[in-house]
């Protein structure tokens, strides 16, 4: 049992940064693979990132082409993404999630996103 709150989104230039933060909370997810899913409007939800809470990855989504870095602050308990070189295409919902190893991400935990919006 995983709660997952986004922050960070908001309204930033082509070619801007942003970074997104995750609070992640309840119990043990050490075992939890986390991460960040994107969706834009009449567009199919795509895969961001996503890390092994305890060690392993990270994996990026093909079209991010290195602008993005996922992270974790294990004191803070807090999944981070930050990305650079933002472009008008990187604009949608962004959604932090929590799943145990070896299971889908669509059975696991999600949190209630956070919105991007990157102008020309």
């Amino acid at each position: 049992q995983v709660q997952l709150v986004e922050s960070g989104g908001g309204l930033v230039q082509a070619g801007g940064s942003l970074r997104l933060s995750c609070a992640v909370s309840g119990r043990s997810f050490g075992r939890y693979v986390v991460g960040w899913f994107r969706q834009a409007p009449g567009k199919e939800r795509e895969f961001v990132a996503a890390i092994n809470w305890s060690g392993g990855g990270p994996f990026y989504g093909d079209s991010l082409k290195g602008r993005f870095t996922v992270s974790i602050d294990h004191i803070k308990n807090t999944l981070y993404l930050q990305m650079n070189n933002l472009r008008p295409e990187d604009t949608a919902v962004y959604y932090c999630t929590a799943a145990v190893q070896g299971t889908a991400a669509e059975s696991g935990s999600w949190g209630q996103g956070t919105r991007v919006t990157v102008s020309s």
